[in-house]
């Protein structure tokens, strides 16, 4: 049977890919755009109000809601904003980061520096929230430390949350940025700096150009991941965000087509965002 198999799909190279791929395909067609499907269809649902049924009637009542209820929309913005900050906050970081580890530092060391941006990923993230939660604290480290300087530290709070995502989400910026800076040749570094380029004018003709895409790339994984997080919103701040008011239409308020639909911002940013992404050419630096 395998030997009349092998014989039958010989020469026919693409029936040989199809097969291959159908069974990571169908997967993702089913469990992730099959998700997608079912959530955006249940954000069309409407909740009885009075008997508290779901009733699987289309209706665009969620995003008239959501739409003319000043406090949805400032939350998305809030969220969006957050998500942004964050995002711009880790490119700061990662950069003089990843370039010091793509050009500066030796191939040992880098292999070295590689495992230390790794190694926050391999904690648990409760356990690293829970610890900027006692770091952020009244009688934390932080307002320990900024005491003797009259000032006091942020608390919980949109700051609180901010940096936090920050911390989380900053390797998931250096390792792409990295990778991008390390397929830059130094010889257009040099050849830059033989035709009389100072470091700033290498870096902003040069580097970043050829990085930004690479950049972009590490900006998905941060955007994405502020956008939809929940729990350290809920553990370092009382402000509400998208996945918050999700997560609680869910559960105790108990309002599934309501959640589906401000479940679907966050979707329909990100398709925006990833549009723009493939257009800077992020993709290929991924």
């Amino acid at each position: 049977m395998g030997r009349r198999l092998s014989d039958l799909l010989y020469g026919h190279r693409r029936t040989q890919v199809g097969l291959l791929l159908s069974g990571p395909l169908g997967w993702l067609v089913v469990a992730y755009l099959g998700s997608l499907l079912v959530l955006f269809v249940a954000a069309f649902w409407q909740l009885d109000t009075f008997s508290g049924a779901i009733v699987k009637q289309p209706t665009i009542h969620n995003f008239e809601t959501l739409l003319n209820s000043d406090v949805y929309r400032r939350i998305a913005f809030r969220t969006i904003g957050i998500a942004a900050a964050v995002t711009v906050t880790d490119a700061l970081l990662a950069f003089p980061i990843a370039f010091f580890m793509a050009k500066v530092v030796t191939p040992r060391m880098r292999g070295l520096l590689v495992v230390a941006v790794l190694m926050p990923l391999w904690a648990s993230y409760l356990v690293k929230v829970y610890a900027w939660r006692v770091i952020l604290s009244q009688d934390g480290i932080l307002n320990w430390a900024l005491s003797p300087l009259g000032v006091k530290g942020p608390g919980y709070g949109v700051v609180a949350t901010w940096l936090v995502f920050s911390y989380l989400w900053l390797p998931y910026m250096i390792l792409p940025v990295y990778a991008g800076l390390e397929r830059i040749p130094d010889s257009m570094l040099d050849a830059s700096g033989d035709l009389g380029g100072r470091p700033w004018l290498t870096f902003r003709r040069v580097v970043l150009p050829l990085a930004f895409p690479a950049v972009v790339a590490g900006s998905i994984f941060t955007f994405a991941l502020t956008l939809g997080d929940y729990i350290t919103p809920s553990l370092v701040s009382s402000t509400q965000f998208i996945g918050n008011v999700v997560f609680a239409n869910v559960g105790v308020a108990n309002n599934l087509p309501l959640a589906a639909a401000f479940a679907t911002v966050p979707v329909v940013v990100m398709i925006v965002y990833l549009l723009i992404a493939r257009r800077l050419g992020a993709f290929e630096a991924l």
